[in-house]
Parts: structure tokens; sequence; C-alpha cells
């Protein structure tokens, strides 16, 4: 009697990339049709990273450009 094969037969074989997952930022910026050049000179992105600094992604450089510090404490002050 000859029974199934044990073990997993994937074993050694590649995986397929995963998909690349836009970060918050990277949509934003895609909405508003920026390419990277036009970044600092958009008020509208200013906006909303001035609201959104400390939540989400946003890259260092275009924070240091702005003047925008990220805040670092997280839950009530004691």
């Amino acid at each position: 009697m000859i029974t199934g094969r044990r073990g997993n037969r994937n074993w050694g074989k590649l995986l397929p990339p995963a998909p690349s997952v836009l970060t918050e930022f990277e949509m934003q910026v895609a909405r508003l049709g920026l390419k990277r050049s036009e970044y600092s000179a958009s008020v509208a992105l200013r906006r909303w990273c001035e609201r959104n600094h400390s939540r989400v992604y946003v890259p260092e450089w275009l924070l240091d450009e702005w003047g925008m510090h990220v805040e670092t404490s997280f839950g009530r002050a004691v």
C-alpha cells in the first residue's frame, strides 16, 4: 500500500514576490499628482503633512526642509 508523500512539496521553491504596499504619504502624493521635485513647493502637501506628520510616515528630508518635528511621546504625560 502506497500512502501520500509526507512533507512540504513546495520545499525549496521560490516564493512569488510580495505585493508592494503604498504608504499614506505616497498615496497622498499620487492623489495630488506630484513629482518628487514638486513636494516641497506644494501647499496642499505641506498642509496634509502638518496634520499627519506625527501619525504617518513623511520623508525626513521633507520634514527638515519645512522645519517640522515629529512628536515621539505616546500616551499621556506623567
